[in-house]
This record gives structure tokens, C-alpha cells and sequence, in this order.
């Protein structure tokens, strides 16, 4: 399970992947272009990374002779439309990009998705440089089965962090907030409604939520299930707690309408200037530095969430990218994963600053670090936070049903109700569905 604290890793001691993918003996007989004249379709969550694909697509297409359609979806749609699509057992795609931290336990019991280890055991179907064991540990345990099954190649990991806007700092005479207590304290002194200014953004919108909350919640070292995965850990006082927090952060510091934010409007609100403080995904940062899309690109800071009364951690959550077992072209779909998920596509997602790949060897290029749109300080916050990284979300099947529900909880606290009253209430709906599961 994904659950234990400290995640993962500082890069340079990233766990060892499992023998089955040590590589293999002189690969010779690899062809980039073996399905030369295939057509697949490839369906991404919208993300920064799946734009990074996006513009480097004619590449693909111009190595291996395969004709790429491409397909991005907020994840909201791209999520369902997945699964209605694979429960219909003929998926539109042939490569689909899958949130683990999700959707793991469908696509295993689903049998969704093509085991990739043939693929990588095999000479002629894996380049020589491709070196699967340089994934970490933890991404490859995050997109394998109980069964051994390798359903997905880790394609990103996501860490929260605290993006922050140094010019307002500067101006109010603030430090960088050691302590969660210090980030409410220096939101609610930047936060001047006359001015459309608030000290704090963050995910208000249902389901959402729920990993906005979950990051503060680790703060108080307690995660949203216990170790076993038997018993949900959302209604104890350590998370009423975290939920009061989260309830004051929200009424007092954010602006109008929070409720129903998601990343992307929250993004929209920090890179325009409106927010002081945004606590999410590192994954969003790139055009945070766009000066052709963001009114902070020289002042935008980035750092890790600051400590909370017991723990400093940061959320962490696997995407993977694989091939549809309903596909045809199953190895044509195959080279694409594997140019994906290449040292040299992840070196540029990190460069870009699209994403924190699941790749150890990417964070030891400085040249990357130089060539980058990003301060020192990215790097730096992007290395702490790999080694305090923690599990945000229960990995269960019903993660989806488990979010709604404390996600609707979460929405009614922003809005005033009773924090122990409403977690207790989702709990106790969410913990039939759990039993029924483990059943």
C-alpha cells in the first residue's frame, strides 16, 4: 500500500524497481520504427504534461511512423468518460493516461489495462536507454497489481507545495510562514477585500476539496484511513481539527465564490495577483512563470507547505500511463508509453516545470536546473518535498464515492455548518461502502 509516511524518498535514494524489469542483455534488435503505419488514439487528462506531449507529438510520429489522434480532458470528464468507456470493453483509445491514486483498484479489477511486462522483458519491444529501473519504488508499486501485473508506468507524481507572491509579502513586511498557525496569521493580514486581495486560495469545489483538507490534515500527522486500510480516520478530533482550520482558511481568507473553485481557478487567481498564498499541485506551476499569462511571473514564490502542530508532510498522487487492453494496436500504443515516459520527455517536464516525474535520474541533471524558466528555489522545494512526501487519499476502489461524500461535507463547512457535525455525517455514510469493499 501507498499509505506510509515518507512516501517517497529524497531522488538520490529513490527505491530500487522490482527484478522483473532489471535490464536485459544487449538490446540490439530494437526498431523505433516496428509498427511504422499505425494509427492510435491517446486520451490525457488536461494537465501541463499532457501538454508537454502535445507539443512534442510530431516527433513521435516523425520516429516511429505511427499517426498520433490526441485527446485532452479535464479530468472531471476524463475520469467517467475512462470508465464508461472500458466497462463498455471497447475503449476509444488505445493509450490512456489513469490518476492511481484514484482509479488503481478499478483498473485491476476491471482488467483494463495491458501488462507491460512483456514489453519491457522483451529486446526487440524496449530500447536500450529506455532503463526501467530508474522509476522509483513507489511510483512502480503505485502502478502495479497485488498480482504482479504492471498496468501503467508511472508518468508523474505529484507533490503539494505553497505557492506564494513575494511582492504582497514584501509590501506587508512578511516572512515565508514556518507553521501552518504563521500561514493563517500572514493570510489574514493580506487580505484586504477593498482591494480584491485575499491572503489565501485553495480548492472549495466538491470532491476537490477533499485533498486541500487531507494536506492540512497531515500537518496534524493523521492521514484519512488507518495503515490497514480498514478504518476511516475522517470524524476523529485530529480531523475536525484539520477541518476547522481548513474552515477559517476558507471563510475568512479566500474570495467569494471559493466554493467553487477547483486548480484551475485557483491558478487563475494567484497568477493574476488576487491571492497571496495557494496551496496545491507542483504540477501547475508552469505558467505561474509565463509572462504572457501570469501578472506574478517574477514574483512568484515557491516553497514547501509549512509545518503543522505535529508533522510537516506533502500530499503526494501517481498518474501512470498505459495501453487499453481492449486495444489492436497494443505495440504501436506500447512505443508511444515508452517515448512518454522516456528519460528525455521526463527531463523536459521537469525543465518546464510541468510536472515532478517518477524518474530518478532527471533530478540529477543541472543542466536542467540552468536551461529552466524556474528560480533555484523550485528545485529545491520540489527535493524537500519528494523527501516529506505522504500519501493524501485512501487507496480503495470507491475513492471517487469517498471524495463526493467528504467533499460535500467540506463544501457545507466553507459555508458555515459544523465541522464535527458534517464530517461525522460523511463518515458514517462513506463507511458502509468501505466495509462492503473489504468484504
Amino acid at each position: 500500500m501507498i499509505r506510509r509516511r515518507h512516501l517517497l524518498q529524497a531522488t538520490a535514494g529513490l527505491l530500487a524497481a522490482p527484478a522483473y524489469v532489471e535490464r536485459v542483455g544487449a538490446q540490439t534488435a530494437f526498431d523505433w520504427k516496428q509498427a511504422k503505419g499505425s494509427k492510435i488514439e491517446v486520451n490525457m487528462a488536461k494537465s501541463p504534461r499532457a501538454d508537454v506531449l502535445a507539443a512534442h507529438q510530431k516527433e513521435f510520429e516523425e520516429l516511429t511512423g505511427i499517426t498520433v489522434g490526441y485527446e485532452q480532458i479535464p479530468e472531471q470528464q476524463q475520469r467517467p468518460k475512462v470508465a464508461v468507456e472500458f466497462v463498455s470493453g471497447r475503449p476509444s483509445f488505445d493509450v490512456v493516461n489513469v490518476a492511481l491514486h484514484v482509479q488503481k483498484r478499478l483498473i485491476e479489477r476491471g482488467k483494463w489495462m495491458a501488462d507491460l511486462r512483456p514489453f519491457i522483458k522483451d529486446p526487440a519491444t524496449v530500447s536500450p536507454d529506455y532503463d526501467f529501473a530508474d522509476f522509483g519504488g513507489p511510483g512502480v508499486h503505485a502502478a502495479t497489481a497485488a498480482d504482479g501485473t504492471l498496468h501503467n508506468i508511472p508518468f508523474n507524481q505529484d507533490l503539494f507545495i505553497l505557492f506564494y507572491n513575494k511582492q504582497l509579502f514584501k509590501e506587508a513586511g512578511l516572512s515565508l510562514p514556518r507553521t501552518m498557525d504563521e500561514m493563517y496569521e500572514h493570510a489574514v493580514k493580506l487580505t484586504d477585500k477593498s482591494k480584491n486581495q485575499f491572503g489565501f486560495v485553495g480548492r472549495g469545489l466538491k470532491n476537490a476539496n477533499v485533498v486541500l483538507w487531507s494536506q492540512l490534515m497531515l500537518g496534524y500527522d493523521q492521514e484519512t484511513i488507518s495503515a490497514d486500510g480498514k478504518t476511516l480516520l475522517t470524524d476523529t478530533p485530529t480531523a475536525v481539527q484539520a477541518g476547522e482550520y481548513f474552515a477559517k482558511l476558507m471563510r475568512n481568507c479566500a474570495p467569494p465564490g471559493v466554493v467553487g473553485f477547483n486548480w484551475n481557478e485557483c491558478q487563475t487567481t494567484f497568477s493574476q495577483g488576487r491571492a497571496a498564498m495557494w496551496v496545491d499541485g507542483i504540477g501547475f506551476s508552469a505558467p505561474l512563470v509565463d509572462k504572457t499569462k501570469s501578472k506574478v511571473a517574477d514574483v512568484a514564490g515557491f516553497a514547501p507547505v509549512p509545518r503543522g502542530p505535529k508533522s510537516q508532510n506533502s500530499c503526494t498522487f501517481v498518474d501512470g500511463i498505459g495501453v487499453a487492453n481492449g486495444s489492436r494496436n497494443k505495440k504501436a500504443a506500447w512505443m508511444y508509453v515508452q517515448w512518454a515516459t522516456s528519460k528525455a520527455m521526463l527531463k523536459e517536464m521537469l525543465r518546464t516545470g510541468s510536472g515532478t516525474p517518477a524518474r530518478g535520474s532527471v533530478y540529477q541533471d543541472t543542466d536542467i536546473v540552468k536551461t529552466s524558466a524556474f528560480p533555484p528555489e523550485w528545485f529545491d522545494t520540489t527535493r524537500e518535498c519528494l523527501r516529506i512526501a505522504r500519501s493524501g487519499l485512501p487507496e480503495i476502489a470507491a475513492v471517487t464515492e469517498f471524495r463526493d461524500g467528504i467533499g460535500v461535507a467540506l463544501t457545507n463547512i466553507i459555508g458555515g455548518a459544523d465541522v464535527a457535525t458534517e464530517l461525522k455525517k460523511a463518515t458514517e455514510t462513506f463507511r458502509p461502502v468501505l466495509a462492503k469493499e473489504l468484504a
